[in-house]
């Protein structure tokens, strides 16, 4: 399938050919084509040559945010279904279920899919959507991690400073099946936590500071501690344990 190109401006080819997964504006010599933000473009080099695959939003200083290198690959309902089979696929690789029920899922340009972010607390997903060509996405995306993880409900976070800059209003709510309660109780390592997805900060807990909190636990084993400035108390439970 053809698409509208964006054309580089030259010497900027170096990072798109490095797989980095953003276009800044200034890269830009011109557009080709009628297309609407948040749409799929082709990404040419001054040259004219075929680079890679995204989509664009002129509202952004990251004007076109790179899905695929490959030129064969379409940007259809199967790509987004095997972006999120991969994701999915490198957590069970990390056995992660065998230690905590609360986890980071999909992790936006890291899995490859720029302005998705999936987190698991228990038997609910917590989503958040940052860019225009993931908004645009975000009916399929849910109906697809439905159907891969199965969850009693799927509330939405998008309450990010980054949405404004993308020219897309705040949104929460629930996007599929139950509405979470005020608290959702998650295991890690052991222990237990109650946590707000609804109004907690991030989408409710650090989940990045997992091992953090395992690694620095034998240190402060018997010890005194004070957990200042403690949003959850975790490092807390940890030392205590």
């Amino acid at each position: 399938m053809r698409h509208p190109r964006l054309i580089l401006k030259p010497g900027h080819d170096r990072p798109v050919r490095r797989h980095h997964p953003w276009i800044f504006s200034g890269a830009v010599a011109e557009l080709e084509g009628r297309i609407g933000d948040g749409e799929i473009i082709d990404v040419y080099s001054s040259e004219r040559e075929w680079l890679a695959r995204g989509y664009l939003n002129r509202r952004s200083q990251i004007i076109v945010r790179l899905l695929t290198w490959n030129p064969e690959e379409a940007i259809d309902e199967s790509f987004w279904e095997r972006r999120i089979d991969r994701a999915l696929a490198a957590r069970h690789l990390l056995r992660l279920d065998e230690i905590t029920d609360a986890y980071r899922l999909v992790y936006a340009e890291s899995d490859w899919i720029p302005g998705l972010i999936v987190d698991r607390y228990g038997d609910f997903l917590v989503i958040q959507s940052l860019t225009l060509g993931i908004e645009r996405q975000k009916e399929l995306l849910v109906r697809i991690l439905t159907e891969r993880c199965h969850p009693t409900g799927i509330y939405e976070r998008s309450d990010l400073d980054v949405r404004a800059k993308e020219g897309l209003p705040s949104a929460d709510g629930v996007r599929h099946g139950e509405m979470p309660p005020e608290r959702i109780v998650i295991r890690e390592h052991g222990h237990l936590f109650r946590v707000d997805i609804r109004h907690g900060q991030k989408t409710g807990f650090y989940l990045d500071q997992r091992e953090n909190r395992r690694r620095v636990a034998p240190y402060l084993a018997g010890a005194r501690v004070l957990n200042a400035f403690s949003y959850t108390g975790a490092f807390a439970v940890y030392a205590l344990a």
